[in-house]
C-alpha cells in the first residue's frame, strides 16, 4: 500500500492548505499529482503561474472550485488547463482537489489531439475526458488520498496504454529542452533528429501546443520563476539563466505572468512547490 506524505502548512506567503503527496514515482514518467485542502474557511483567489505541463484540477469538493481564464470565461468544477496560460485564476471557498500535472508528451497520449488545442485555455474536465470523467470523480470523492492516488493514476495509465504517442523526434527535442533549461537552438535540435526547421516546427506544434520556441521560453521561465521564489535575485538568475540583461528577464516575467519577478517571487502558488512538487517529472516518457 503507498504512504502518503502530508504537510500542514506552507511557507508564510501561501495560503494554508494540507497538501498530500504519493510517497514513491508513479508508474509513467511525466506524471505528477498532489492533493490540496484548504485549511481555511476565507476564499481564495489565487494566481496561475504558467508551468510546463498540462494540469488536470479535479474538483473534489461540491463544485466551489472555479478557475477563470485570462479571456474573463470562468469555468466550475473539475478542468483541464493546458500549456502557457495567461492570466488564470483559480477561486473557490473550502476547495478541496486533486492536481494532476500530465507532460506535454505524456498529456498528448493520455487526452490525444485535445490537449495540444486546448493550447492555454482552460477546458471542462469532461471534454476532454469524455463519459469516463463522472465515473472517474464518482470514485475519486470517496476514500483516502492514497486511494484517490491510485484511482487517478490507474486512470491515467489506462489511455496512456491505449493512445497514440507523440513522434519520438519531438519527443527528444522536448526532453532535450527541459534537459537543457530551455537554452536551445531550434536549428541544432531539427538537425538532431534529421527533420527540416519547418517539419519540427509544424509537428512539434501539433503534438505539443506550443511551438519549439514558445516550448524552449516556458521551460526557462518555470526555471526562472522557481530561482526567484527561492529567494535568488533577478539580476543573478538573469546572468545564469541565458538573458541578456535583467530587464530582458523583466520583460519575459511579465509577459507570461503579467507581474514583475519581485512579484512571482512571492507568489502563493509557487510557495507551495517544495512540498506538493519537490521532483517534477514534466520530462516526460522515454
Amino acid at each position: 500500500m503507498r504512504s502518503v506524505r502530508t504537510a500542514q502548512s506552507v511557507r508564510d506567503a501561501a495560503a494554508l492548505w494540507d497538501i498530500a503527496t504519493p510517497s514513491r514515482p508513479g508508474r509513467i514518467p511525466g506524471l505528477d499529482m498532489a492533493g490540496f485542502t484548504a485549511r481555511t474557511a476565507e476564499p481564495l483567489d489565487l494566481g496561475v503561474v504558467p508551468y510546463p505541463a498540462v494540469t488536470l484540477a479535479l474538483d473534489l469538493g461540491d463544485g466551489v472550485l472555479a478557475v477563470d481564464d485570462g479571456g474573463g470565461r470562468r469555468q466550475h468544477g473539475s478542468v483541464a488547463v493546458g500549456l502557457d496560460p495567461g492570466g488564470v485564476r483559480g477561486r473557490g471557498r473550502a476547495v478541496e482537489c486533486l492536481q494532476v500535472r500530465l507532460s506535454p508528451v505524456v498529456a498528448h497520449v493520455v487526452l490525444g489531439a485535445a490537449a495540444a488545442e486546448a493550447g492555454g485555455t482552460v477546458v471542462p474536465f469532461e471534454d476532454l475526458w469524455g463519459r469516463e470523467a463522472a465515473r472517474v470523480l464518482e470514485r475519486l470523492h470517496a476514500g483516502s488520498w492514497e486511494d484517490r492516488f491510485a484511482i487517478a493514476e490507474a486512470a491515467v495509465v489506462r489511455r496512456y496504454a491505449e493512445g497514440r504517442p507523440v513522434d519520438p523526434e519531438v519527443a527528444h527535442v522536448w526532453r532535450r529542452t527541459v534537459a537543457l533549461r530551455g537554452a536551445v537552438r531550434i536549428d541544432a535540435l531539427a538537425a538532431e533528429v534529421g527533420w527540416s526547421r519547418k517539419r519540427l516546427w509544424s509537428r512539434f506544434r501539433c503534438q505539443i501546443g506550443l511551438t519549439p520556441k514558445r516550448a524552449a521560453q516556458l521551460v526557462r521561465f518555470d526555471h526562472v520563476a522557481h530561482r526567484l521564489a527561492a529567494g535568488h535575485s533577478a539580476a543573478l538568475v538573469a546572468a545564469e539563466s541565458g538573458y541578456a540583461d535583467q530587464s530582458h528577464l523583466h520583460r519575459d516575467v511579465v509577459a507570461f505572468t503579467g507581474v514583475t519577478p519581485t512579484a512571482v517571487a512571492v507568489a502563493p502558488w509557487l510557495a507551495v512547490d517544495d512540498v506538493a512538487w519537490a521532483a517534477p517529472g514534466y520530462l516526460g516518457a522515454e
